[in-house]
């Protein structure tokens, strides 16, 4: 399958590139720069704005995985965030539209509900799965949601496409690189449920959206089974959540995040041992 991966020179780009060749894919980096890119990958030089350019680039593509896009608020300014991402992931989805690319997996965020960018995030239950409300209340996150809505759009329009959006937490190479976040104020943590995701194991989820069987357009969990923390969750509920509704266990240090959907659909699971 020949894979379009925007954004490819990002951190989880560059897993989802390496998994992809090794499976025997061939990929088209799709970047605004394509110094950095592997060597094995053709690189198209595209801003994701400008639309008539994508288009061009993609032409032939069986799937485009689309991972482009300002990855957090605060360095820039809120309407270049919100604008900038929200702009290029409906560009992504209508170009592969136009070109009849049938299979695409967009890279959403745990955040599209609200939580790590909000003043006080709201739960409404615990362990938190796709049916949850979403409250986002910055840009970053709000664009996140707002990319779930187009994908949504997108197969209404086009009932031949199948969309994948994938709520990632945090992404770090293993667990021990977790550990800087816990310099940060205990409130600041707990705003993001003590999550992370690991790059490998969003790198194979990202392959599966655009291959496991399925039809029109799904939001996936995508998180580690297990906290960051050595404290047990439980603890940590009564802590900091103590109003939120208990809808499952926590035995031991098990994650806030329901991935059931992930693993029932794509046949995801976070540690493959």
């Amino acid at each position: 399958m020949r894979i379009a991966i925007t954004g490819a020179r990002g951190r989880v780009g560059r897993a989802v590139t390496a998994l992809a060749l090794s499976n025997g894919h061939t990929v088209l980096g799709v970047d605004r720069l394509g110094a950095g890119s592997p060597p094995e990958i053709e690189v198209a030089h595209v801003d994701m704005t400008d639309y008539p350019s994508l288009v061009q680039a993609i032409g032939g593509c069986d799937a485009l995985i689309h991972l482009a896009a300002i990855n957090g608020p605060g360095r820039d300014p809120d309407h270049l965030v919100h604008n900038n991402n929200v702009v290029s992931s409906y560009n992504a989805l209508l170009a592969a539209s136009e070109v009849g690319i049938r299979r695409v997996c967009m890279a959403s965020s745990i955040n599209a509900i609200g939580g790590r960018f909000s003043r006080r995030p709201r739960y409404d239950y615990l362990p938190i799965d796709e049916h949850h409300p979403a409250y986002p209340e910055d840009p970053y996150s709000l664009s996140k949601l707002i990319g779930e809505q187009q994908a949504e759009t997108m197969v209404r329009r086009d009932e031949g496409m199948t969309i994948a959006s994938l709520r990632l937490h945090g992404v770090v190479a293993d667990r021990a690189e977790t550990l800087r976040w816990l310099d940060l104020p205990g409130e600041v943590v707990a705003k993001q449920l003590w999550g992370y995701t690991l790059e490998e194991a969003a790198a194979r989820a990202f392959l599966l959206g655009v291959t496991a069987p399925f039809d029109g357009h799904e939001v996936f969990y995508i998180v580690a089974p297990g906290t960051m923390m050595d404290t047990p969750s439980s603890e940590l509920k009564e802590r900091y959540y103590p109003d939120v509704e208990l809808r499952r266990g926590l035995d031991r240090n098990q994650g806030f995040f329901d991935c059931r959907k992930a693993a029932d659909i794509l046949g995801w699971k976070h540690d493959e041992s």
